[in-house]
């Protein structure tokens, strides 16, 4: 049969677009459909602002620290309008590139939200295409659970919008999006209470990097309300009121916003017409195979719409994938085993590997940790008590390391590094015969006994 494209995506996010190109790099003809801007929420409501609202949240404490080392006290106040005007002035920009990037490829842009007519035909507003292969790479969208007044709630996405700075903000949940805007609220100056159903916040993610971080959030001013249940929303005249009840009692905060950062995402994947062509899925997440195929021959997905892994490099590398083998002759295969990743909270973490729990429940005894906790030199001077751990998990039997931890300055860049040699299946031994950079934090994953 003949067919409009050869690949069809629905979804111009990083792993829709990312597809794409790869595809018509091997000289497939592509079509991409999206209803929003171009990059998804990595470009436009995630990674790209959020990082950059990161690095804004630090200079408040830059300043502090240069009279440790002699520069005068600094003044400053933060212009909030100026700083949210220039992070989207940039997703605005990437935006571009992006279109750019479409337009040098010969992707053809469809404006609208894609839906299946049938297996081989979908609809974008008033066109109707038909493609050989489609993929659907539509990413998530955060969730709205069922707490009394969520209605007066923003969810993550509303906090690049709000106009001026919250004096009070309560954010809810412990997951990374919540725990990072936590931090980035809080060094801005804003007054954060974040609130937590577990004791812990970052679940899934090794115990001692929890405590550690949130140690120093709380340590860096940000309250956390744990084991919080019976939560409730109300607007009042003066902003809005959160009731939570703890086994210590009931409280009530006052803010100017309600964030639902931390609760969680899910799949995008409502009115596609998945019905239409019977698509698997589970509790909305498009099941697929190593091969990013879904149940449907012709069909397939990658990114955070479906039950893997959600983080922008992950769907980037299911979708180039995707394109070698079908396109390029290629055949390849995501591989998810030790992929690192990064929390940038204050004090920042990064992970790569297994943590010491997942380790103990594979391997039992056949488990030995080593472990730092010290103060980076950079703090010495301002007399600050900042703390950097760092962790690896070492398997006693073949001297594997399984897995790297680290809490402080720059975790995410040094932990890139150890990723490789973790991917690659170093040995303690290998980490001990490799000179350290001194003077480093760095080094101290080479020389921990």
């Amino acid at each position: 049969m003949s067919y409009d494209f050869d690949l069809f995506v629905i979804g111009a996010g990083s792993g829709g677009i990312a597809t794409a190109r790869r595809a018509a790099e091997y000289g497939a003809k592509v079509g991409v459909a999206e209803y929003d801007r171009l990059g998804g929420t990595c470009v436009n409501r995630g990674c790209i602002p959020k990082k950059l609202m990161v690095y804004a949240s630090h200079f408040p404490e830059l300043f502090t620290d240069a009279e440790g080392y002699g520069w005068s006290a600094v003044e400053s106040q933060l212009d909030w309008h100026k700083m949210i005007t220039d992070v989207n002035n940039e997703t605005i920009r990437l935006n571009g590139i992006y279109q750019r990037m479409l337009d040098n490829s010969k992707v053809e842009l469809l404006e609208g939200r894609g839906k299946f007519i049938d297996h081989h035909t979908i609809q974008v507003g008033e066109r109707t295409v038909t493609a050989d292969k489609i993929l659907i790479a539509v990413g998530g969208i955060p969730v709205r659970p069922d707490i009394p007044g969520i209605e007066h709630a923003i969810v993550s996405d509303g906090i690049f919008e709000l106009a001026t700075q919250p004096k009070k903000m309560v954010i809810l949940g412990g997951g990374y999006i919540g725990s990072e805007f936590a931090c980035i609220l809080n060094g801005l100056g804003t007054e954060v209470t974040q609130i937590i159903r577990p004791e812990t916040i970052l679940r899934g993610f090794d115990n001692d990097l929890r405590s550690a971080v949130q140690e120093g959030m709380i340590h860096h001013g940000v309250k956390i309300i744990n084991n919080a249940c019976d939560i409730s929303i109300a607007k009042t005249d003066n902003g809005v009121s959160v009731t939570v009840t703890t086994k210590d009692g009931q409280s009530t905060i006052l803010a100017d916003a309600v964030s639902l950062a931390a609760l969680g995402r899910k799949p995008n994947t409502a009115n596609l017409g998945l019905e239409n062509v019977d698509v698997k899925t589970h509790h909305g997440a498009i099941l697929v195979d190593a091969h990013s195929r879904t149940n449907v021959e012709n069909i397939y997905s990658v990114g955070d719409c479906t039950d893997n892994i959600q983080l922008t490099p992950v769907a980037i590398n299911e979708g180039r994938a995707l394109a070698d083998t079908i396109f390029g002759n290629k055949p390849r295969t995501m591989n998810y085993a030790d992929i690192p990743t990064a929390i940038f909270t204050t004090p920042e973490a990064a992970t790569v590997g297994l943590t010491e729990e997942e380790a103990r429940e594979l391997h039992g005894d056949a488990i030995k940790i080593y472990r730092s906790s010290f103060r980076s030199m950079y703090y010495v001077l301002p007399g600050k008590q900042e703390k950097t751990l760092m962790k690896l998990v070492v398997n006693t039997t073949t001297d594997r390391v399984l897995g790297a931890h680290m809490v402080g300055n720059y975790a995410a860049e040094i932990i890139q590094g150890v990723a490789i040699a973790v991917k690659m299946g170093a040995t303690k031994a290998d980490f001990d015969a490799t000179v350290g950079i001194h003077p480093s934090s760095a080094e101290e994953f080479v020389t921990m006994r």
